[in-house]
């Protein structure tokens, strides 16, 4: 191993000589020109085929291809849907990647998936917040919003985090807000939540 460091900076935009955040910032959104769909969906490697199913259901590009430039440097995707994968496909795990998304690219659509099957479903609330005392000798009890924290019932847990979303500073009032379920075995998607967004008139 090599105990040179590279000079990581080189990687970082706001570093770079001459820089101008309102124009990074117009010029990072080409990356991805198309992008409308962030898609919040559990890390349980059962599920990976979730924004397949997704950029199905919406008529969106994904995986996509990348794009180079001539010196064969990545660019660019095609791709029009992006993932946030969080445990149990949760919103409150995924709320400042939304934001940063729409910063970076503008969205149109958020879509928030639980599936069958998933681990959230074996605990409770209590029983994690019991656990942590028992095994870790901390106590979390305030450390979320015990509806945010496991998943008693599909319904239940896809309004809560719809509107969580919904109510969030960092969502942009016309992306439209989908809650689905995943069937882990048919690999079928159900939607239990619609919010569209606010329809603003053309200056």
């Amino acid at each position: 191993m090599s105990s040179t460091v590279p000079n990581f900076d080189a990687y970082i935009f706001s570093k770079q000589p001459n820089y101008h955040e309102p124009t990074v910032r117009q010029e990072f959104a080409k990356a991805v020109p198309n992008l409308r769909t962030i898609v919040v969906y559990c890390y349980d490697p059962r599920v990976i085929e979730i924004p397949i199913a997704v950029a199905e259901e919406f008529d969106e590009v994904y995986p996509g291809t990348i794009v180079t430039d001539v010196q064969g440097n990545k660019v660019a995707s095609s791709a029009t849907l992006f993932e946030v994968v969080v445990a149990g496909g949760r919103a409150v795990d995924a709320l400042r990647s939304i934001t940063v998304a729409q910063h970076l690219f503008g969205i149109e659509n958020i879509v928030i998936v639980h599936h069958t099957y998933c681990g959230a479903t074996t605990f409770t609330p209590d029983g994690l917040i019991e656990a942590y005392k028992r095994e870790h000798h901390q106590d979390i009890a305030a450390l979320y919003e015990r509806a945010s924290i496991s998943i008693g019932d599909f319904a239940t847990s896809l309004k809560y985090d719809t509107r969580l979303v919904r109510e969030s500073k960092g969502t942009p009032k016309h992306v439209n807000i989908y809650g689905y379920v995943y069937n882990t075995d048919t690999h079928g998607l159900t939607k239990l939540v619609e919010d569209k967004g606010l329809v603003t008139a053309n200056p």
